[in-house]
């Protein structure tokens, strides 16, 4: 028999977060710590947390489709998003609501069946109609106060995959998919 869940979050905050279909997710200050490294050649080089990968896999494989909307576009970027099956990407957008409205239409979703975790100011758009936002704990204060969840983890270190664990939870799929490591 596999044993309960460690994860327990409000029954508030699970009722919030239910019925999300799809969850859209920033890169820098979200799924990066938010810092430019640049080799000696200008190559920019970015570090990805392995706990937010299994979460967007985990998101995939729990029935919520992973977005991803970013402002900027690099070859590590494109690699780690493939690596992890993320096929709904955005790259090298600033207004990211137009691309959010677009893969909803695309989708057959509403706002209210969206999530999103964004770090800054550009992300506001998007948090602002979804159905439920998160924020990291490192966030701006701006987009902590649009969030209605603001996680314990800074962005780049396991920030989305709370966000990820809380959505899952929240839609019943959590436990069946710890049992497989039971």
């Amino acid at each position: 028999m596999a044993p309960s869940p460690a994860l327990n979050f409000p029954p508030e905050l699970l009722l919030a977060a239910q019925g999300i279909r799809v969850a859209f997710f920033d890169v820098d200050g979200v799924l990066t710590d938010g810092g430019l490294y640049l080799s000696a050649e200008g190559e920019m080089l970015k570090r990805f947390h392995i706990l937010d990968g299994l979460g967007l896999k985990l998101l995939q494989e729990g029935g919520i489709t992973p977005v991803v909307i970013t402002g900027r576009d690099s070859k590590p970027l494109r690699a780690r998003l493939a690596a992890l099956g993320v096929t709904n990407v955005h790259y090298g957008t600033e207004d990211k609501a137009p691309a959010a409205r677009k893969t909803l239409a695309a989708l057959g979703l509403d706002w209210a069946q969206a999530a999103a975790i964004g770090d800054d100011w550009p992300d506001l758009p998007v948090l602002r109609r979804c159905g439920f936002a998160a924020a990291p704990a490192n966030a701006h204060a701006e987009v902590r106060a649009a969030a209605a969840y603001v996680t314990t983890a800074a962005g780049g270190h396991g920030a989305a995959r709370e966000f990820c664990d809380l959505l899952l939870v929240a839609c019943g799929r959590y436990s069946q998919l710890l049992e497989r490591y039971a």
